[in-house]
């Protein structure tokens, strides 16, 4: 799949200011402000950001919203750390290598949360078919600590927000590296979100959880789906598992809306992980995930960001087609990234960008219905979500 046959009716947005770049847990952290910084620029110089995508302003979230996840202390803990960064709490999360204080980091989070609400209202009130906040997916942030470099949950706090105005069937599909741990706390029992992570397998990687037999708590399970993939898996196993996996569980459920968190954490460039995607194979997902979209919920559309530490090589790359796709006109693959945009990468950082958007890779995946290999690890990962959740929704397990 090169290009998405949907075509986008309606308008899409990016809710951005630069401010939003605040998140920074300062010069030495992997998650760098960096990336959105670069991100943003190669997609204005690209045409897509102004041009195709408009613009929308990131409000601060307030206290208040931030507390239908979150729990008061947690929320005060991070003002006092914010304040002064001495004042530690261990209890909630905070001070760790993961996730450092620094000033002013309740308003920096709620930045961010406020970002990512907006995009929701735009799409559930119509104002956007499709809405990205590029610097949310904040997804391991569980009610009561931060975790993996996420103070607050941005994604969550929107989902509750949708459930507030009465969305009965909410979708959330994880694609970052790391298991979408912190949403599928908040909504496991809660039968009205189905989310689906593709992570590494946690016997190799943070949080160590999201394993087949994870489906969700008693009144909704079959709600929280999981497949945990071998490391070195690439685009062909990655795009075989998706689409054994997801596309159906969506059909089943029929959402309303579709939310995506697009960690690009899963590349082969990635220093925190071991999965080997390309940007091509990410920019399939991102062309399959609208298209559901399309097909299952008339387009309403919410994307996200995510993890991804190859800050120069990967990161602008991939969300740039994210940001193509949820515009509705998809980049070629082959585009030339802009001169000067590689001048800037060249004069700031000292660093050679990439010239083009691909990595010369055309996705392939065999179909999941063409047969099973049990001698396969990935093949073992697929057939045991598969058997797990499947027949909770009705669906027959096997090819």
């Amino acid at each position: 799949m090169s290009q998405s046959s949907v075509e986008c009716p309606g308008p899409a947005s990016v809710v951005f200011d630069a401010s939003l770049t605040e998140y920074d847990f300062g010069p030495a952290h992997p998650m760098s402000p960096l990336r959105v910084d670069l991100t943003m620029r190669l997609a204005t110089e690209l045409g897509i950001v102004g041009d195709r995508l408009r613009v929308v302003p990131a409000p601060v979230a307030s206290d208040d919203l931030i507390a239908t996840v979150h729990d008061p202390a947690l929320i005060e803990a991070v003002m006092r750390a914010g304040r002064d960064p001495r004042a530690v709490d261990g209890a909630h999360g905070l001070g760790t290598d993961d996730n450092p204080v620094f000033r002013d980091m309740h308003h920096a989070t709620a930045h961010i949360v406020g970002a990512s609400v907006e995009a929701f209202r735009q799409v559930w009130s119509g104002e956007s078919l499709h809405a990205a906040n590029i610097t949310g997916g904040l997804h391991h942030a569980m009610p009561d600590r931060a975790s993996g470099f996420c103070i607050y949950n941005d994604v969550a706090v929107g989902i509750r927000s949708l459930l507030d105005q009465g969305a009965t069937r909410v979708a959330y599909v994880d694609v970052d590296v790391h298991h979408g741990d912190g949403v599928e706390r908040v909504f496991w029992d809660d039968p009205r979100v189905l989310t689906i992570s593709l992570h590494e397998t946690g016997q190799m990687l943070f949080p160590g959880t999201g394993f087949p037999r994870d489906v969700g708590g008693p009144e909704a399970e079959g709600y929280a789906v999981n497949v945990a993939l071998p490391p070195g898996t690439a685009d062909a196993g990655w795009l075989r598992a998706f689409h054994a996996v997801v596309p159906p569980l969506l059909r089943e459920f029929k959402p309303q809306i579709l939310v995506t968190q697009h960690g690009c954490d899963s590349h082969a460039d990635d220093p925190l992980a071991h999965l080997m995607l390309s940007v091509d194979g990410q920019r399939a997902a991102y062309l399959a995930l609208h298209e559901l979209a399309h097909e299952l919920c008339e387009g309403r559309w919410v994307a996200t960001g995510g993890g991804g530490y190859a800050l120069v090589e990967v990161v602008p790359r991939a969300w740039s087609h994210l940001l193509s796709i949820v515009s509705g006109a998809p980049l070629d693959p082959l585009t030339e990234t802009p001169g000067a945009w590689r001048e800037h990468v060249r004069e700031s950082l000292g660093r050679v960008a990439p010239m083009r958007l691909t990595d010369g890779r055309s996705p392939a995946y065999r179909d999941w219905r063409d047969g099973y290999d049990p001698e396969t690890w990935l093949d073992r990962t697929i057939h045991a979500t598969r058997m797990e959740t499947f027949p909770l929704h009705g669906l027959d397990p096997l090819p």
